[in-house]
């Protein structure tokens, strides 16, 4: 089927556009930190309950050794370590700066996808790249000119700490995404994305878990429970993001190359636009809107070639 790779992350996008906004909403009524463990928990109990039905076993205990591995690290450096960084950085240097060096993992990946995947890519795909990441800065760096009289505008102050955050945020999600790839190539094609998944959020959980333990926050998890309607968001977030969406993600690795696949994954600050005039009722500028049609130009090209 033509462009069903792309098609593949087009829904990833969606789904993870749409998980951001649950998520958000929980953050804000118990913190980002007990919400950061639940939804790996509840993804968890999905996959396992998906894998009992189709197979009759809770975990891909037929995977091979090697899928085990590379999935696993890949959990342990995406899901875990990448957030972690993200979830600083996104303090440190506020939501757009962060969210800039984040959409940066799409030619990291690409880069980490040539040189140990033997992963090709042509000129038209680098512009590809290169014009879709301009066009998401643009929608990052978007301002709102409505800003009330004589009120100063806050500007966050830019930290090497904060870059390096984001840096690590970013190195993260670009190889966790490789490693995932690679964890899914066998010698007949490619692994079960959903099963993969899976072991990557075992793997992550299992740190999660351990890293709450280290620094006592299971307390903030058994208030979380106790908010039935930010219990209530977190799980709707879980199953339409780390359960689909993540999954839909690897299932693009099949058809799709490292870097194209993240650079399209990359478009979520694009696809918000619609959520924050319809949803939030928010301002958004004609750069944004610019931004907006600068990316899916870039995808343009990168579907050109693929």
């Amino acid at each position: 089927m033509p462009f069903l790779g792309e098609a593949i992350a087009v829904a990833t996008v969606l789904c993870w556009t749409i998980s951001v906004q649950f998520f958000g909403a929980a953050s804000k009524m118990v913190g980002s930190t007990p919400v950061n463990i639940i939804r790996i928990g509840v993804a968890l109990l999905l996959f396992s309950g998906l894998l009992l039905i189709r197979e009759g076993a809770l975990i891909p205990l037929h995977f091979p050794l090697h899928a085990w591995i590379y999935l696993g690290l890949s959990g342990v450096v995406g899901f875990f370590i990448g957030d972690i960084f993200l979830f600083k950085a996104l303090v440190e240097l506020g939501p757009r700066l962060a969210t800039l060096i984040f959409s940066l993992a799409a030619p990291a990946a690409a880069v980490i996808g040539w040189l140990f995947l033997d992963e090709s890519y042509d000129v038209q795909q680098w512009l590809g790249i290169g014009v879709t990441l301009a066009g998401i800065a643009l929608v990052i760096f978007e301002r709102n000119p409505r800003l009330r009289a004589g009120k100063v505008r806050q500007v966050t102050k830019v930290t090497t700490q904060g870059i390096l955050f984001g840096l690590g945020a970013m190195l993260g999600q670009a190889g966790g995404f490789v490693l995932s790839k690679a964890g899914m190539q066998s010698g007949t094609g490619y692994l079960d994305a959903f099963s993969a998944t899976q072991i990557r959020a075992l793997a992550a959980f299992a740190c999660f878990a351990i890293f709450f333990t280290v620094t006592g926050r299971w307390e903030h998890v058994g208030r979380a429970f106790g908010n039935t309607r930010a219990l209530g968001f977190t799980v709707i977030g879980s199953c339409v993001g780390p359960f689909l969406g993540v999954s839909l993600s690897l299932l693009s690795l099949h058809y799709l190359s490292s870097g194209v696949a993240s650079t399209i994954l990359s478009l979520v600050p694009v696809f918000i636009i619609p959520f924050s005039i319809f949803l939030h009722k928010e301002h958004v500028s004609i750069r944004a809107v610019v931004g907006a049609l600068v990316a899916v130009f870039g995808i343009y090209l990168l579907v050109g070639t693929a």
